[in-house]
């Protein structure tokens, strides 16, 4: 009889200890989560505004600032949830240090991206939309991440390149002027005039409405070749302009010289043979 009145007594005591925990816990608990859903909730709202906002000023500084800011206001948030549940902040922060410092040496190499990125985004040797020559490859800039810089290449490709290598490497941007020097030269033979090539070579200058009169084109000898008189041909275009002009100028140049009389010389070797008796 003893035994089972102990029994009821310590039973009851349990259940005295679980209520208490419940009442002292579940509100705690309940506002937690609320807090976590309302807080999340609150962040996606906040970086969808602001990724509008840089998006229509700079879309360069948009996707890295928006992932970084969402990152680390979503651990203060967990923070923040730990410590209203009751767990010890502290200690809690302290393994969030710990764990990182080892994810840190684990990815020297993505931390290396991380400051390379900043860099990049303090500097500004490009920004979105820009083309640029790094790492071998030629492309468009479609976006600049966290670690990462999204490049097209001219034949379609994707090019994805690490930040910390385009921050400790030369690169070219190609794009940021409005205008470009397009550098041609063009061999005639030693038989013909010089100053009729030249005259030629002026004349599709001023007959093309995309040359640019200010910087003036640079036409000259560059050089006497084994085979040829080599012409300097230089001329200021808009960057847009650059290629199609220098591509349609040698079909021109090529016409009008044929034309004219002039020849293009090719590599060549005369050979004598001497009979030795």
């Amino acid at each position: 009889m003893e035994e089972i009145i102990g029994t009821d007594i310590d039973a009851s005591q349990l259940l005295d200890q679980a209520l208490a925990l419940v009442m002292t816990y579940a509100p705690k608990l309940v506002l937690a989560i609320v807090t976590l859903v309302v807080g999340l909730w609150l962040i996606n709202r906040f970086v969808a505004v602001l990724d509008k906002k840089l998006g229509q000023k700079d879309p360069t500084l948009n996707t890295f600032l928006c992932g970084l800011i969402s990152v680390i206001m979503k651990v203060m948030l967990l923070i923040s949830v730990a410590s209203m549940i009751g767990i010890a902040t502290t200690s809690f922060i302290a393994v969030i240090g710990a764990a990182g410092l080892a994810v840190g040496l684990a990815l020297q190499g993505s931390l290396a991206n991380f400051a390379g990125g900043v860099l990049l985004l303090i500097f500004k040797p490009f920004k979105v939309g820009d083309t640029i020559e790094a790492q071998g490859f030629m492309g468009s800039v479609i976006e600049i991440q966290i670690l990462y810089t999204v490049v097209n290449t001219f034949d379609n490709r994707r090019i994805v390149i690490p930040n910390g290598s385009l921050s400790n490497a030369t690169l070219v941007n190609v794009s940021i002027y409005d205008k470009r020097r397009c550098d041609m030269t063009f061999g005639i033979s030693y038989d013909d005039d010089i100053d009729t090539a030249k005259g030629i070579l002026k004349r599709l200058f001023e007959e093309d409405e995309r040359s640019l009169t200010d910087p003036g084109p640079r036409i000259g000898v560059g050089s006497l070749g084994d085979n040829s008189v080599n012409l300097m041909f230089r001329v200021w275009v808009a960057t847009d302009d650059l290629w199609p002009y220098y591509w349609d100028m040698q079909e021109k140049v090529k016409k009008a010289f044929d034309k004219e009389g002039i020849s293009i010389p090719y590599p060549q070797r005369d050979v004598h043979i001497h009979n030795v008796k």
